[in-house]
């Protein structure tokens, strides 16, 4: 292996680009048409949203971990090994899923009421996580399966995967929300039952063409062998620091908004709106976050350690130029930008200064996350759990002050984006320059 160039990274990238950017689109369509519900429905799947992608997070971070292993395993050409991980990752997330779902669906109220201000946000809120919480058990499927393909760099299925989940998704949250084609006027409810049933769909497709394409027999994927517990124990020892990490991360978006809830239905409803476009806009970003962690893990299975710092400089140019191309086409037209998510003229012009705010943000956060996903692809989990902790824990305490202690305008909460990614960046940059990753062995 030797430093990549920018078609290489590009060929990794576009698929996962396009997965992410057809999982966004799940995201927005929520936003969109519940934005043309009501203001309450809005900031109640955001709630009810981000509880969900919490515990989303903890497939995510588990599958970061095997990916991190299936990438060390495809440079040592250990192709068996990949097989194994794969199947055993599925008996260990499959299980830790259906946990989760079951205390969801029957506690999910009780973990809502604490947080919430507002009676009819709860109630809202509340209907959706029921429902939407069904699906974390195919999703948690699918990102086993994206673990594999963007570990192998072999991303075109993701692409095509991710693209049946938006279609679907866009035409049944249509339907039942609306009540259109004869179909009950679901609201809310309606757009969490949509997600399910494309997620589902989604996962049918990557087991089908697992399972019927020849190039990947040599990994004996989903023979289901007995569960090798060694394997698993190994596979948590990189995992385990990426599920708590990112879970913390997740949560403290959630208490995020729960400190915004607390300034109004409207503050929650713009709130919603941006953290739909910040999704979307950082789609460049993080796609080249799964490449940068996937080479690198890669480069230290070669034994070629000294191509590390060499592949994270290249992909943070790279993410350099894909950030300022998207922030500058967003930055034209805000207000185009902001009518794909509501109709309420009013509330757009309440989030275009938070618009801005995060425009900026964004071109920093392409950049810091790369070299914290480097981190991550030294497979040094515990580190990169170090960082979280810490950005996190200085990211709530100044959203906190701003929000409920000063009571200041949704626009200045939403600076604290600032103080995330310039933080993750310089104790990732810190780790790389003088930490001890080179010899690790995993």
């Amino acid at each position: 292996m030797s430093i990549p160039t920018s078609r290489v990274i590009w060929d990794i990238a576009w698929p996962i680009m396009l997965s992410l950017a057809a999982q966004s689109v799940v995201n927005i369509t929520d936003t969109a048409f519940l934005g043309r519900v009501g203001e309450v429905e809005l900031g109640a799947s955001a709630i009810g949203g981000l509880l969900y992608t919490t515990f989303y997070m903890v497939g995510f971070g588990f599958s970061t971990g095997v990916q991190i292993l299936i990438s060390r395993r495809n440079g040592e050409k250990n192709y068996l090994g990949i097989g194994r991980i794969v199947d055993n990752s599925f008996y260990f997330l499959g299980i830790t899923s259906l946990v989760i779902t079951s205390i969801v669906f029957f506690y999910g109220p009780n973990m809502l009421h604490p947080f919430m201000a507002s009676e009819a946000v709860f109630t809202a809120s509340t209907k959706f996580l029921t429902y939407r919480i069904l699906g974390l058990i195919f999703a948690s499927a699918g990102l086993i399966f994206r673990s594999f393909y963007t570990g192998i760099a072999f991303t075109r299925y993701l692409s095509i995967s991710s693209a049946i989940m938006a279609g679907i998704n866009v035409v049944l949250a249509y339907l039942l929300i609306f009540g259109h084609w004869g179909l009950p006027q679901l609201g809310i409810q309606g757009a969490a039952i949509a997600s399910v049933i494309a997620e589902l769909c989604a996962l049918l497709f990557l087991i089908f063409v697992t399972r019927t394409n020849s190039k990947f027999k040599q990994y004996a994927l989903l023979k289901w062998v007995k569960p090798d517990f060694g394997i698993i124990k190994s596979t948590l020892g990189i995992s385990g620091f990426v599920m708590l990490q990112y879970v913390l991360s997740l949560g403290s978006w959630f208490l995020f908004f729960m400190f915004i809830e607390k300034m109004g239905e409207r503050s929650l409803a713009v709130s919603n709106i941006i953290r739909s476009i910040y999704l979307l806009l950082m789609i460049p970003g993080w796609a080249l976050c799964s490449v940068v962690s996937t080479l690198v893990s890669k480069a230290l299975g070669e034994g070629k350690p000294q191509l590390v710092i060499p592949i994270i400089k290249k992909v943070v140019r790279f993410s350099m130029f894909a950030m300022t191309f998207t922030v500058g086409l967003a930055v034209i037209s805000p207000r185009v930008v902001i009518s794909l998510f509501t109709n309420n003229q009013a509330l757009a012009e309440a989030s275009v200064a938070s618009y801005y705010i995060i425009l900026a943000a964004l071109f920093i956060l392409g950049i810091m996350s790369i070299l914290f996903n480097g981190v991550l692809g030294t497979a040094n989990t515990n580190y990169a759990l170090v960082i979280e902790m810490v950005t996190i824990s200085v990211y709530l305490l100044f959203a906190w002050i701003i929000a409920v202690k000063l009571h200041m305008k949704i626009e200045y909460v939403w600076t604290c984006e600032f103080i995330y990614s310039i933080l993750t960046g310089l104790l990732s940059y810190w780790y790389l320059k003088w930490g001890n990753w080179r010899g690790k062995v995993i």
